[in-house]
């Protein structure tokens, strides 16, 4: 009992509080969330140290990345190996913690899992999350570290040692006697704090404007233009609510990033499901220059999303040539959040657009003979249905990132 009365006394003290739109404040982190954070933020657990999974995934961009000198090329990140740079842009790591394991839905979609690819299945761990956290620490492109041994080593020389057997009992944090099961209470630790409401605040204007909305029995998933009057004065700006509509309607982006409530919380916008939306090459993605130990391929890299996971897994292999192309549907929570107004974002798994104006016209003209974007990078299993040639206006582009700029947390 007294072990725990210290550990609560220091979260107390060192917990950081977030002021949600009902101006009401978070509770503190608790012990397993904020061992995570620690470990979050731990520069020590790469090789060479000095790269934490907040390298990759900062608070101040929603918690992807946060470095511009990346997004305005390739988007990828370069790892704690100097020159090494890994494929992909870092998805978000906030509000992920609800992305179920991955399975076929009853149509037949694959629906879950982590990382752009679901190659966090949620198999090993029952987390999907968990076994994402697992991933970058021994991954050469990312913090390069040679084993979980040496993860464990370097987390008993830290400062939150103890912290970690308060959490998990002692003689927890061992690196001899079942180093696999350490290692994946250092995943669930990050998992908790990525769960955390820290992390996933639900404080944007737009929560304050569901909120509102909800108790006077409104459901905004329904919003359309002849309900629209109903929703004014709940939060949002005419002009947005605009925006919202056109979301929900018109511009189809609501198919995907569903507008559907969680557990009696606002919506997430994912349905975590896979779609290849014509997404060109980004040239500038430094990956097609790495070694030929990383990328044999080269500049003809083709990145194949979920059907290049699915083919290397005996059960899901049948199912790989269906889902060529496609990558997880990510969350727009915080798609707009940046430390200056001028900062440049990456988008997409590839980070070839840099602006939510970009993205919008992307799916509005992609199959538009003037619009002359380049040819995606996989041709198979192309959505045609909910992209591509949507006619709106560009005004009505605008709106629709006038909406998503509210949904950025209040932090």
């Amino acid at each position: 009992m007294k072990k725990h009365l210290i550990a609560g006394s220091v979260i107390l003290a060192i917990a950081v509080f977030f002021v949600f739109s009902s101006g009401k404040a978070a509770a503190p982190l608790s012990p397993i969330e904020d061992l995570g954070k620690k470990l979050f933020f731990d520069k020590a657990l790469s090789s060479p140290a000095g790269q934490e999974c907040a390298a990759c995934h900062g608070p101040s961009v929603g918690f992807t990345g946060p470095a511009e000198r990346f997004n305005k090329v390739g988007g990828v990140y370069e790892g704690a190996f100097k020159g090494r740079f890994g494929n992909r842009k870092p998805p978000a790591a906030s509000y992920a913690g609800d992305s179920p394991k991955l399975h076929l839905d009853k149509e037949g979609n694959f629906v879950g899992g982590m990382f752009w690819d679901g190659r966090a299945t949620g198999d090993v761990l029952g987390d999907p999350l968990a076994e994402q956290a697992m991933g970058p620490f021994m991954n050469p492109l990312e913090q390069n570290m040679p084993d979980k041994k040496s993860i464990i080593l370097a987390v008993q020389k830290s400062t939150y040692a103890r912290l970690f057997e308060e959490v998990w009992g002692k003689g927890s944090l061992d690196a001899v006697k079942n180093v696999d099961k350490t290692y994946e209470l250092i995943a669930r630790s990050i998992a908790a704090y990525e769960r955390s409401a820290e992390v996933n605040p639900f404080s944007s204007k737009f929560d304050a404007f569901w909120r509102a909305a909800t108790a006077k029995g409104l459901k905004v998933e329904t919003i359309d233009a002849d309900s629209a009057k109903n929703f004014k004065n709940l939060g949002l700006t005419e002009r947005e609510i605009n925006g919202l509509v056109l979301f929900n309607t018109k511009g189809m982006c609501a198919v995907c990033h569903v507008l559907t409530s969680v557990n009696g919380r606002p919506p997430v916008f994912t349905d975590y499901a896979y779609d290849n939306i014509g997404v060109p090459k980004n040239p500038d993605n430094p990956f097609y220059g790495q070694a030929k130990n990383f990328n044999p391929e080269g500049k003809a890299w083709v990145d194949k999303g979920l059907g290049g996971f699915l083919q290397t897994v005996d059960k899901y292999k049948s199912y790989a040539a269906a889902n060529m192309g496609k990558h997880k549907v990510p969350t727009l929570r915080n798609v707009d959040e940046r430390p200056t107004p001028v900062f440049v974002k990456a988008f997409m798994h590839n980070g070839a657009l840099k602006s939510l104006k970009d993205v919008v016209r992307f799916y509005n003209t992609r199959d538009k003979g003037e619009a002359k974007w380049p040819a995606p990078e996989v041709k198979a299993n192309l959505n045609t249905q909910e992209s591509g040639n949507l006619g709106l206006t560009n005004d009505e582009e605008n709106a629709i990132v006038d909406f998503m700029k509210t949904l950025t947390d209040k932090r």
